[in-house]
């Protein structure tokens, strides 16, 4: 059976080691802090200026002021900080950030990342996965498969407009673990349930077994 979007989360965090410092896109990527040991010392950063955000808040937690990128009420831990973007964004094109777990709409076999425009929608603007996609040292994208329309998210070169290119090192789906290395895209795991042959059909690229 395929991961939920909560499984992929915490599938993503077992991919996290101890004492990193993780930056999390919105969407699939914010789920991950409700599955990290604190024991494991792992510090989570947000682009808008929070470096030591803790998991979601419980009902009386709320505070309206402490947001996460994507604008959703987050904790902080004991240390953390808050500051100004041009901080933030210096830590992340300094290199200090060890991993960025980001959505996407497509990953290329090359590693090419596309994530900023939704194919017929009115676009905001680009955000931050850009500086994201270049400046951590390790990019992890958690995603559907597939579209809605079936159409598969993993293909041999991406159609959309491109966020960075060669930067993605392990993409998670609902269908599994695959990662990118010289010879393009190599299943790691098949999600409980899900086989081999099943991955490859909803794969737009040629894909290994590893």
């Amino acid at each position: 059976m395929p991961w939920s979007r909560d499984e992929i989360a915490a599938r993503a965090a077992r991919e996290l080691a101890p004492g990193a410092v993780v930056n999390l896109g919105i969407g699939i990527p914010t789920l991950i802090s409700n599955h990290l040991d604190p024991a494991a010392g792992i510090v989570l950063h947000s682009e808008n200026g929070l470096l030591g955000m803790g998991p979601f808040p419980t009902e009386d937690e709320v505070d309206a002021q402490v947001i996460n990128a994507g604008k959703q009420t987050v904790t902080v831990i004991p240390g953390g900080s808050t500051f100004d973007s041009a901080l933030s964004f210096a830590m992340i094109r300094g290199g200090h950030v060890d991993v960025a777990v980001l959505g996407a709409m497509e990953v290329a076999q090359t590693g090419d990342l596309a994530n900023w425009m939704v194919p017929g929608k009115k676009v905001a603007g680009i955000g931050g996965a850009m500086d994201l996609a270049v400046g951590a040292r390790k990019v992890i994208t958690v995603m559907n498969h597939c579209s809605r329309s079936g159409k598969s998210k993993l293909v041999a070169a991406c159609s959309l407009p491109l966020t960075a290119k060669g930067c993605v090192d392990l993409v998670i789906t609902d269908l599994g673990v695959i990662a990118i290395d010289e010879g393009g895209f190599r299943l790691v795991e098949c999600a409980p349930g899900v086989s081999e042959d099943a991955i490859k059909a909803a794969t737009a690229a040629p894909l290994r077994v590893a």
